[in-house]
């Protein structure tokens, strides 16, 4: 750790020289549209909690750091990132060796990170610098480094988003948790909700990396629980439903009960529940 730390502790980055992955706009809309077209097709909706919408009419650069809740993280953010940010230009690392595997990902804002080295934690802080000195920028990551139950306690963060806080100024670290359920239809639902925000500014402020990834962690750890008990409440109108996917059984039973509703002079009303 003292190591690592060493490392990190370096010179702030010359951010007029530092480039960020360039990101094709036309690729990027037409994978966002993607994303939310594959999203509607498995999901009976995305619902964002109406206690926990994100914070908006700020042009500060935001860390957006959320739990690893499964493979369907980085679809889901792209739908979340046009809903709320579509002004901003977003983006997250990912490990080195997948990136390239997967060049086409560079096009859409991932940045490549050597995992479990001193050279990735210092790739990857040098380029968070770069990103978080704009305005309207937006860094996004899963700090707990690999897939974890929303209900995992406690919540336990890589040291990188830490020793990031120890250097940006001007910069909203933005908890999000997310979590996949069934509730009353044959599709499950994406529950979503964004925690209270953090303002950083290391030139104010004197915490310590390890203090900072704490708070960190504890704030994340209360936004999942918040979210938790509103999964356990099943009260759609706790949430506002930002996209509808699939209902009703489908096939031939869906056919039925359209056909008996319309012989009763009655609405056909495809899901199953009232949510």
């Amino acid at each position: 750790m003292m190591a690592l730390a060493a490392r990190i502790s370096g010179p702030a980055v010359d951010h007029e020289r530092d480039e960020l992955p360039e990101i094709s706009l036309r690729l990027l809309n037409w994978f966002t549209w993607y994303s939310r077209r594959y999203l509607r097709r498995h999901f009976h909706s995305l619902r964002i909690s109406r206690a926990g919408f994100p914070p908006s009419g700020s042009d500060q650069p935001l860390v957006i750091y959320s739990n690893h809740a499964s493979w369907w993280d980085p679809l889901l953010w792209l739908a979340l990132k046009a809903e709320f940010f579509p002004a901003y230009s977003a983006f997250s690392p990912i490990d080195a060796e997948a990136l390239s595997r997967y060049k086409l990902l560079g096009r859409l804002g991932f940045f490549g990170v050597e995992r479990k080295t001193i050279r990735g934690a210092v790739q990857f802080v040098r380029a968070a610098e770069a990103i978080l000195h704009r305005p309207k920028h937006i860094l996004a990551m899963t700090p707990q480094g690999r897939f974890a139950d929303l209900r995992e306690r406690p919540v336990f963060f890589e040291s990188g988003i830490g020793h990031l806080a120890t250097r940006v100024q001007r910069a909203v670290f933005l908890p999000m948790a997310s979590e996949f359920v069934y509730w009353e239809e044959r599709l499950p639902e994406i529950l979503v909700r964004f925690g209270a925000p953090i303002e950083v500014d290391a030139s104010k402020d004197e915490r310590d990396a390890e203090t900072w990834t704490r708070l960190f962690e504890t704030s994340l750890e209360k936004t999942q629980d918040a979210l938790a008990a509103e999964s356990l409440r099943r009260h759609s109108g706790e949430f506002e439903t930002v996209l509808r996917g699939r209902a009703g059984q489908g096939g031939i039973y869906d056919w039925y009960r359209a056909a008996r509703a319309r012989l009763r002079g009655e609405r056909f009303t495809r899901e199953h529940g009232a949510k």
